[in-house]
């Protein structure tokens, strides 16, 4: 199978990374010409156009920043939709919204070929490993057909049913980890407050009923100061902005959501789009003037578990 992949960042350049780490035949496109160089130097091809690296492979990845950005991708005259054709697969694994991807699906439909959506969980440091979860919507006979790239990008792959389910779920968990965060940062002013040796209190969380994934990773970094999670604030606010939409369409009255939406929309105003998202703590810092610094932690995560070959759950 020929895989072409389209957006070589944070995320998506850790996971065109495992697929030529795996010894696929891997296609890359990016607008930074430094991130395909890297990719070059390590024996993958690069395309000059997204409708030529479509015309040139099986199966057609897309990690981007935004549903924008995507839409610009794929319907731009050099885009991907015109250089698809029967039977080609493409797999947007950005982080969208549902309708947009079955808007861009059935145009994909269109021309004989077949949209998945497979956005990723778990945190870069494990994009890196390729120890990532990655949730799978579409037709299930596609699915089945990339599964060999999946596992090798992902350990834990679920395919969630139809096409956009992926999306919906992945706009929920990513949600819940910002509310997470959010409170994390109230929790760690009161641990600091009461005088608590802030590396027993995370290890006290860490083993209680009050623990979170993102309190077992992103408290480190929040304690060593570094604040580095490769994820930043402008992301979190469109993931947000996503689910707080969402909701809105299905009539569905919140009560957390919008003002998480508020808090990071003031974390953004105050810290810059481009700050760790993890940062959104640090207004709990200021407001409290105390600082949530404990040593022994890292600076930036990594995945210590070995790489494992994925599979389906």
């Amino acid at each position: 199978m020929k895989v072409g992949f389209i957006g070589l960042g944070n995320v998506g350049g850790k996971l065109a990374g495992s697929l030529l780490r795996n010894k696929f035949d891997l296609t890359v496109r990016d607008l930074d010409q430094n991130l395909t160089k890297h990719f070059t130097d390590l024996g993958a091809k690069v395309a000059h156009s997204a409708k030529e690296l479509a015309e040139q492979v099986d199966l057609i990845i897309t990690c981007l920043p935004s549903p924008k950005i995507c839409a610009e991708v794929m319907e731009g005259e050099d885009g991907i939709l015109n250089g698809l054709s029967e039977n080609k697969i493409w797999l947007e694994m950005s982080t969208t919204d549902e309708s947009e991807v079955k808007r861009i699906g059935k145009k994909v439909i269109d021309k004989k070929a077949i949209p998945l959506d497979g956005p990723v969980s778990g945190g870069c440091h494990r994009a890196e490993t390729g120890n990532i979860a990655i949730f799978v919507g579409g037709e299930r006979n596609a699915f089945e057909k990339i599964l060999p790239a999946l596992t090798v990008m992902g350990r834990k792959v679920l395919h969630t049913g139809e096409l956009g389910t992926a999306s919906i779920l992945k706009v929920i968990t990513n949600y819940l980890a910002s509310v997470h965060l959010v409170a994390l940062g109230e929790a760690w002013t009161v641990a600091k407050k009461s005088n608590l040796d802030l590396s027993k209190a995370y290890k006290g969380i860490a083993v209680s009923s009050g623990n979170s994934f993102v309190h077992e990773t992103e408290s480190q970094v929040i304690l060593n100061g570094s604040y580095n999670i490769n994820f930043t604030m402008d992301l979190v606010l469109k993931d947000t902005g996503l689910f707080d939409d969402l909701a809105k369409k299905l009539n569905a009255p919140l009560e957390i959501s919008p003002k998480v939406v508020e808090i990071f929309k003031d974390g953004q105003k105050k810290y810059g789009s481009r700050a760790w998202s993890s940062m959104i703590v640090k207004r709990m810092e200021d407001l409290n003037k105390v600082d949530f610094r404990a040593s022994g932690f890292p600076d930036e995560l990594t995945d210590n578990e070995a790489e494992e070959k994925g599979y389906e759950i």
